[in-house]
């Protein structure tokens, strides 16, 4: 499909996120829409953070109010994980499905709904009487954040040439870093001085913004109607991770008979190996899998993914253990939490550097190795723990957190040929989505697991599961060890000489 605006895309193209490579800047010489208005080039950007910035503040603002949502809702705060979990598997299920709604609709008719749906999904969120109301309007929640993102970069990259395309990603990644920062601090700040409904309704202004401008300033795409979708093989790949979540959920904590969990689980991965065969012979299946044949992206994406869900179990147990079990107050587990956002910000100028010194072979293994040590040391932490310390731990486990996902991002992205990079970046957004959903999953099940004899939830059960989570990132280092050093070479700049 050519990107440009107003022009028709091609037919029979259904693949999402169409690839940026192979785009033509300036095709028989019409221009993109910041060359005709200027102001087009902070405005459009703009629109685009609304939703980043939305995205973002939700997938970090609750964790803080989990253990308030449970007392409200009259249930436990493990059983609060599926309202976590369910958003953010909505997001892995509908993301690879936005580029062919973007292709079919028009890309301001989706993103402008995608946000109608999130802010909607978000007040009813808040109105939620019950933990399976709130599930229920998670799911909508998910299914319009699913779409806001990914056709919101689709729109950006329609609206501007290719040589002014990194700054406008640099003004409308920004939200990006914003977002987990405050999350936190601001969830804990309402759910202590207001109600925990709030940290939902605080995105009803930044909706109504959004669509108000997106309206005004986007314009829209032509559609196509000829366009495929590989429904059959939506329907496998999700279903099968669908049922999967449940099964892990069910472990620890079962609603569900111990034959009904095995059965779940035999459904799930069925549905997952029968779309791996369906793949081989579908003209455009939903899931290009053809991309592990690629070793850094398949290392990247499944060995850098298992490691992702030991850390990404963190964000979920820690604020349950300063409030559950240490009996601080929301404003306070925020306040301690928040700083490992900001390392993020650390690791970003110092990652280039030190994969030039070391490469990505060794900076995954150490990295998964340091990780796994300092989950471990999270069962260290007691309630006499000095707050200072807390703080500064947290800081600690951000910097190897963010180490080990940059790295292993770009490792995923580093030899993929250009005509491949959409197809890569869709499937790689969704296993990264997928990793954060079974980080929280299997997090809540060990947590189940160490009081299944009805115990209560005491410091010493939360260091059990730390010191459980602490070994999955461990499980990625044979993936990391088959690397060899001229991997990502290009993207590195680390040299050294071929393993033999």
């Amino acid at each position: 499909m050519q990107i440009v605006k107003r022009a028709g895309p091609q037919p029979g193209v259904g693949k999402p996120l169409h690839s940026m490579d192979s785009i033509d800047p300036n095709p028989q010489g019409q221009t993109f829409a910041v060359e005709r208005n200027p102001r087009l080039r902070y405005i459009i950007p703009a629109v685009v953070a609304v939703a980043f910035l939305m995205e973002q503040l939700d997938s970090t603002i609750l964790i803080t109010a989990v253990p308030d949502i449970a007392k409200s809702l009259d249930t436990t705060p493990l059983r609060m994980n599926l309202a976590v979990t369910t958003y953010i598997l909505t997001l892995a299920m509908f993301i690879p499905v936005s580029g062919w709604f973007a292709d079919r609709f028009g890309a301001r008719r989706i993103f402008t709904l995608s946000l109608f749906i999130f802010t909607i999904g978000s007040i009813l969120c808040g109105l939620a009487t019950s933990l399976p109301m709130l599930i229920a309007t998670r799911a909508l929640q998910g299914f319009g954040g699913a779409m806001m993102t990914p056709v919101g970069r689709l729109i950006l990259i329609r609206s501007f040439p290719r040589s002014q395309l990194v700054t406008a990603m640099t003004y409308m990644t920004l939200p990006a870093v914003i977002g987990p920062v405050i999350g936190p601090v601001l969830g804990g700040f309402l759910t202590t001085y207001l109600s925990w409904r709030w940290i939902f309704w605080v995105n009803l202004p930044f909706g109504m913004i959004g669509m108000a401008m997106a309206l005004r300033y986007v314009e829209d795409t032509e559609r196509d109607a000829t366009i495929k979708f590989d429904f059959p093989g939506f329907v496998m790949v999700g279903l099968g991770c669908v049922l999967l979540q449940y099964g892990i959920e069910n472990i620890g904590r079962p609603t569900i008979p111990g034959w009904a969990i095995v059965l779940t689980l035999a459904a799930a991965g069925l549905l997952l190996v029968g779309f791996i065969r369906y793949a081989k012979t579908a003209a455009s299946p939903a899931v290009d899998l053809t991309l592990f044949k690629l070793r850094t992206f398949r290392i990247g994406t499944l060995a850098g993914g298992i490691c992702r869900v030991g850390l990404n179990g963190v964000p979920f147990l820690l604020p349950l253990m300063l409030q559950v079990g240490f009996g601080l107050s929301p404003i306070v587990s925020g306040t301690l939490t928040f700083v490992s956002a900001l390392s993020a910000l650390v690791v970003r100028p110092a990652s280039a550097k030190l994969l030039k010194l070391y490469g990505f072979d060794r900076m995954l293994t150490w990295s998964a190795v340091f990780g796994a040590a300092v989950v471990a040391g999270f069962a260290l932490i007691t309630p006499d723990t000095p707050h200072w310390f807390i703080i500064v731990y947290v800081f600690i486990f951000g910097l190897v957190r963010a180490g080990q996902f940059m790295t292993s991002n770009t490792l995923s992205y580093s030899d993929t040929p250009a005509a491949q990079l959409s197809r890569a970046t869709s499937l790689g957004g969704v296993l990264q989505q997928l990793s954060v959903s079974f980080g929280v999953s299997v997090a809540a099940m060990l947590l189940g697991l160490v009081t299944l004899d009805g115990s209560p939830l005491t410091p010493e059960k939360f260091h059990i599961a730390f010191l459980l989570m602490a070994v999955i990132p461990l499980l990625g280092i044979p993936g990391f060890l088959k690397l060899q050093p001229e991997d990502g070479m290009q993207v590195s700049g680390h040299h050294r000489l071929p393993k033999t």
